[in-house]
């Protein structure tokens, strides 16, 4: 079996991408008309802009910001073709100081005022076609670095994001427990991902083991810590909107699964980096002894380590940065700062994660130079789990 499937890696990962795309461009038209509360709700559509009736500048207290009067016409909707004129900057204040031109699409909420007529407020820019023009961009400069190896990537990518807006979201919503629900749905699309990418090969299972072995110490640390700290879960905007949703959400479960669901795809990289390093020594040189190879991994393991951390926690900074700066202009002290609920959240996010990430390192390596240590286990396994890596995809790599 595992022969046909990596003699045939490329079929199989044309059918992969062909249904992953078919079940994300089903994602993007459903629509099943329900209500939220987030500001955009069943009231909320598409609009352009046709005119621009009226332009000025208004005071909103201390600040001095323009303001439009346009005539807009629903792109969707019931009103669908129907025009209407919207105020934009004339009464609330403005994050930006962009300036709405005809032809701009925007998202607007029209509400009935109950005698026939409408409101309309702005609400958003849509963003659309920006978004997918940098999507096409990332995808070419993906696939023109990496060769066949990004296509699989890519579609990986795409596969991670439709298991979960298909799986476990829904399953979130409908009740199930957080962190069971993310743990199988985050093995189900890694297993798909790395076979996907590397074969049916022993380095694939060396790799999702030493995922395995990360995700469950993460989700056992992130338990630990979160509980430990007391945290809620209830740190920014989004979890008060869901509590106050009432549905029976365990806002606490939803933190645990979103802290080790947030560093597997680091951990993913570093994974099979360190497995990789371990494959390409003994390549190099079968002779070498388990003792020699596994502190020439090591080697490789911590500098790749070293980036990594930083990557992660600069992620962080970078997501809590303007949270961090409303705090420091407050004056806030650093000792209150902490433990404030959103920031601490953040902390133990990221340095749980990272230390799920610093023993996936010395498990993934000690789990490789053991399987290649011997040649007569190597051979066994090999009969039973597949080659230790696809030939066949190395050949295409390299081609490219």
């Amino acid at each position: 079996m595992w022969k046909w499937f990596n003699n045939n890696h490329k079929l199989f990962t044309v059918l992969v991408g062909v249904a992953v795309m078919l079940g994300l461009v089903m994602l993007w038209q459903q629509n099943d008309g329900s209500d939220n509360v987030v500001g955009y709700s069943s009231t909320t559509v598409k609009a352009e802009i046709v005119s621009i009736l009226e332009e000025g500048t208004v005071d909103m207290g201390d600040t001095t910001q323009p303001y439009q009067v346009l005539l807009v016409k629903l792109l969707d909707g019931e009103q669908i073709g129907q025009t209407y004129q919207m105020e934009y900057g004339k009464y609330q204040l403005l994050s930006d100081n962009y300036k709405l031109r005809i032809g701009d699409k925007v998202l607007v909420n029209l509400e009935s005022m109950g005698d026939g007529s409408y409101g309309i407020y702005f609400i958003d820019h849509v963003r659309t076609n920006v978004l997918l023009i940098l999507l096409l961009i990332f995808i070419v400069t993906g696939i023109a670095m990496s060769g066949w190896k990004g296509v699989n990537s890519m579609i990986s990518m795409a596969l991670s994001i439709l298991v979960m807006f298909i799986y476990i979201i829904p399953q979130i919503i409908a009740g199930k427990d957080p962190i069971v629900v993310s743990l199988i749905g985050a093995f189900i699309f890694l297993s798909i991902s790395q076979y996907l990418v590397f074969g049916w090969t022993l380095k694939t299972h060396i790799a999702l083991a030493g995922i395995t072995f990360a995700v469950v110490i993460t989700g056992l640390l992130s338990v630990l810590f979160v509980n430990w700290a007391r945290l809620n879960g209830a740190g920014d905007e989004s979890a008060m909107y869901l509590i106050q949703l009432g549905d029976g959400l365990d806002i606490k479960k939803l933190l645990i699964a979103g802290i080790f669901i947030g560093t597997l795809g680091v951990m993913d990289d570093l994974v099979i980096g360190q497995t990789s390093a371990v494959i390409e020594l003994y390549r190099g040189n079968p002779d070498m002894n388990f003792s020699r190879r596994f502190k020439s991994a090591m080697e490789i393991g911590r500098d790749h380590v070293g980036a990594t951390v930083n990557t992660l926690i600069l992620a962080y900074l970078g997501a809590t940065l303007s949270m961090i700066v409303l705090y420091t202009m407050s004056s806030v002290d650093f000792s209150v700062l902490v433990n404030i609920n959103y920031i601490a959240e953040e902390i133990v996010r990221s340095l749980v994660g990272t230390i799920g990430l610093f023993l996936a390192v010395p498990f993934t390596t000690l789990a490789a130079c053991w399987v290649v240590a011997d040649e007569g286990r190597l051979g066994k396994l090999v009969h039973i789990f597949g080659p230790l890596i696809n030939v066949n995809t190395v050949k295409s790599i390299h081609h490219h």
